[in-house]
């Protein structure tokens, strides 16, 4: 008996050595502080990244051309299904154009690239990042938002539905015209 409670100690105490050296970081108190910032997004296989944390090319659907309202218009978009929550990440470097609220696509973002040729739509977010104003500058992976449904989304089924439009530089937020984002998203 006693010598397997000598025998279980020593397991135990063994593990924790395994644990402490492959788990634990020991810092020094003089070491340089790291920053808190999180690792970078994944890189999509296209132009643009994926803008909803942690959704894989493999995830998306194109919906650009399905009809919506009943088959009065087409989505132009994809819809980014996702946990209500789930941090939205600005697409490309740009500048937030317009934040609005609509009947269709509820709390929204629009987001400008740096030579006004592009526009980002995000919408159906569930909250805006802390601090987030219009003309504000924004990175490619930059935390902007999060997913939602608000608007005229199910709210069983949260997502992020996003557009992207080609615009002329003097072009209002609300113009341009709609380019299928999803090839830009998964390389096509």
């Amino acid at each position: 008996m006693n010598v397997r409670l000598w025998g279980g100690i020593a397991v135990a105490l063994l593990l924790c050595i395994a644990f402490a050296r492959y788990c634990v970081r020991i810092v020094p108190a003089d070491a340089p502080v790291r920053s808190a910032v999180s690792a970078p997004p994944a890189v999509s296989d296209g132009a643009l990244l994926i803008p909803v944390e942690g959704v894989p090319a493999s995830a998306l659907t194109d919906t650009f051309t399905q009809a919506r309202a009943g088959g009065a218009r087409p989505h132009d978009a994809i819809d980014i299904m996702a946990a209500r929550g789930r941090a939205v990440l600005a697409a490309a470097d740009g500048r937030i154009e317009k934040i609005f609220w609509s009947e269709a696509g509820g709390r929204t973002l629009y987001e400008r690239s740096p030579d006004g040729r592009t526009l980002y739509y995000y919408a159906h977010l569930d909250s805006y990042a802390p601090g987030l104003r219009e003309g504000q500058l924004v990175r490619r992976g930059q935390r902007i938002a999060t997913v939602g449904s608000t608007g005229n989304a199910d709210p069983a089924a949260p997502h992020l539905h996003f557009a992207v439009n080609r615009m002329a530089p003097a072009d209002p937020w609300y113009g341009g015209q709609p380019v299928n984002p999803y090839p830009l998203l998964v390389g096509q």
